[in-house]
Parts: C-alpha cells; sequence; structure tokens
C-alpha cells in the first residue's frame, strides 16, 4: 500500500469487532490505534486514547448488534474523547447499523429509533459514518453530515458465481426484498421468486406462505439483508420445499443471530447460509451450516477512497 494514501490516517477499535478492524488495518497497511476500555465497578465505560490522533482523520470501527446499547454507549464516548483530543476528523464506521429497523413510525405513539441513533452520533461529534447495507436507504437522510452506504452485494454473488450451481432462482421473502432479490439474480442470470405471506390482519400473524415464480427442481437461494431469529428464512426454505425447490440455500449482509436462530437454522431444510463478518459471531453462534464471508477488503477500499477524497461509487460499478 502507498503510504502517502494513508498518511494522517488513524484507525480505532471498540469491543464489537476487533477482528475486523485488525483485517481493515491489515489491507490498508496500518497499525490498529491504541486506546483502551475499562469498566468502573459500576459499569460505566472508562475510554483511554494512548496516542495522539491531533490533526489526524480518525476512523472508528463499531457496530452496534448485541449488546446494542452498550456498544452504542461505548462509540458514544469514543466519538467524545477524540474530539476533545483534537482529532481533525472523526470517522464512525458501523458495518451494522443497529435500530434501523425502527426506521419509521409503523403504529401511533412509536419512536424513530433510527433518527434517534443518527442525532446522538452527531451531537457526540461524529462528522462522517460508513456502514454496510443499511436496513432501509432513508436512514441516510437522517443525518445532516455524509453518509456512505458500501454494498456487500457482490461478495454474495461471487461466492454463489463460484459454487457453480446449477438451475438456480434467487428469492425474495418478502415484497420488500424483490430490489435485493433482482441484483443478486442479475448477478447470478437467474430468475426470481416471490415468498407471499397471507397474514390476519388485526395482529398481522402469518396463515401461509405462497410461492410466486417457478421453484420446482431448481436450487433456490433466499436473500435479505439481515438474519434475526432466522424464521423467515427457514419457513421460507419449508415453503420452497413444498412447492418442489431442489436446495434451498439462505443469504444475507448481517448474521444478527439471536436466540433461537442457531437451533432453527441446524433444524431447518436450509443446505447453507452465507453471511458476512459485519457482525462478530461467538463460538456458540457459529455452525458447520454457517459459512461467513469477510467485507474487510470492502469495508478497506471504501476508507481509502474516503480518505483520498476518491469515488465510492465505482467500487459498486
Amino acid at each position: 500500500m502507498d503510504k502517502k494514501r494513508t498518511e494522517h490516517m488513524k484507525l480505532f477499535t471498540l469491543n464489537s469487532n476487533p477482528a475486523l478492524t485488525q483485517e481493515i488495518a491489515d489491507y490498508l497497511g496500518i497499525k490498529v490505534g491504541d486506546s483502551s476500555i475499562q469498566r468502573f465497578s459500576d459499569g460505566e465505560v472508562q475510554i483511554v486514547i494512548d496516542e495522539t490522533v491531533r490533526g489526524q482523520d480518525t476512523y472508528l470501527v463499531q457496530s452496534t448488534a448485541e449488546p446494542g446499547n452498550e456498544l452504542l454507549m461505548e462509540l458514544l464516548i469514543m466519538i467524545d474523547a477524540l474530539k476533545r483530543a483534537s482529532a481533525k476528523s472523526i470517522n464512525v464506521v458501523m458495518p451494522y447499523y443497529g435500530y434501523s429497523r425502527q426506521d419509521r413510525k409503523a403504529r401511533s405513539r412509536e419512536p424513530i429509533t433510527a433518527k434517534l441513533i443518527a442525532n446522538l452520533l452527531e451531537s457526540a461529534g461524529a462528522d462522517r459514518v460508513i456502514s454496510v447495507d443499511l436496513h432501509a436507504a432513508q436512514i441516510q437522510g437522517f443525518f445532516n453530515i455524509p453518509v456512505d452506504q458500501l454494498k456487500a452485494h457482490w461478495l454474495l454473488s461471487d461466492y454463489f458465481k463460484n459454487k457453480q450451481l446449477e438451475d438456480v432462482v434467487v428469492v425474495a421473502p418478502e415484497n420488500a426484498g424483490t430490489a435485493r432479490a433482482r441484483k443478486l439474480a442479475n448477478d447470478l442470470d437467474a430468475p426470481i421468486a416471490l415468498i407471499d405471506k397471507q397474514r390476519t390482519e388485526i395482529d398481522e400473524m402469518v396463515l401461509g406462505q405462497y410461492i410466486i415464480g417457478e421453484v420446482e427442481g431448481k436450487t433456490a437461494i433466499i436473500i435479505d439483508d439481515m438474519i434475526d431469529t432466522a424464521r423467515t428464512m427457514t419457513a421460507g426454505a419449508v415453503a420452497l420445499k413444498e412447492f418442489g425447490a431442489k436446495e434451498v440455500y439462505a443469504c444475507a449482509t448481517h448474521g444478527v443471530l439471536s436466540e433461537p436462530a442457531i437451533d432453527r437454522i441446524r433444524q431447518s431444510e436450509l443446505k447453507e447460509v452465507v453471511i458476512t463478518n459485519t457482525i462478530q459471531q461467538s463460538l456458540d453462534r457459529q455452525d458447520e451450516r454457517i459459512t461467513t464471508l469477510s467485507v474487510a477488503t470492502l469495508i478497506g477500499e471504501g476508507l481509502l477512497r474516503i480518505h483520498n477524497n476518491e469515488s465510492v461509487s465505482k467500487l459498486f460499478g
């Protein structure tokens, strides 16, 4: 790596994903910044930056997955520490943007928590936010600072291209996911299908699932932006098998994998689940059916382009 491209660049990590941060640092050819996180006896977070950041462009990596509230507080405190240490700029790298599903008022008297998080980050002193595959595109508009959304669909498409699967159909698990499914289908030169869920009018409980599109005898790939409890993916796999699919894969950028996701995957019709490392998985959330791809190169190249005032959109051309 040309050292001029990383001049005045400092990369820091907190507790959410130090392994990913190290991968990004290796790609950039720089060291992870020296800082420490401690807890007072009552659980309060104390952060110390153990090297100068005066006049430096700082990049801080922190996903806000479980425990989201604690990791968010770490992030806000670190931003404040960098600001008070006279960093030239504070660029927050959130591979996974927690609370992103609360992006609108679905019912009366509900908060828009994704907007609240944006307010908190700006108030703390963030100058820019970089994230991967935001749950909702309008989250970018919640900020009054630049927001760069990196897109990981090419990682998923390259992975499935290399598997050389036959008779592929890409499946959207619901109506809102058709654009995402179309993008992967175009990459794989495959048709798309849709899982249509019939729900009750009052509480929106799922009464049944129907497949729109031809899946009989095909290898189905369900795609979503995240897998949380895995209910959508595993129930979708059952429906696809009932409609004649030969094999069913699932993929998503963010592996939230809340309980009981792992047990559901193990007991499911899914042949393989492909996620990325935007969220670091503990040992108890790993399984032979789950494949994890790294977004380190994507994020590293994105940071280089941002740091050198180059086009980020060309990454997705």
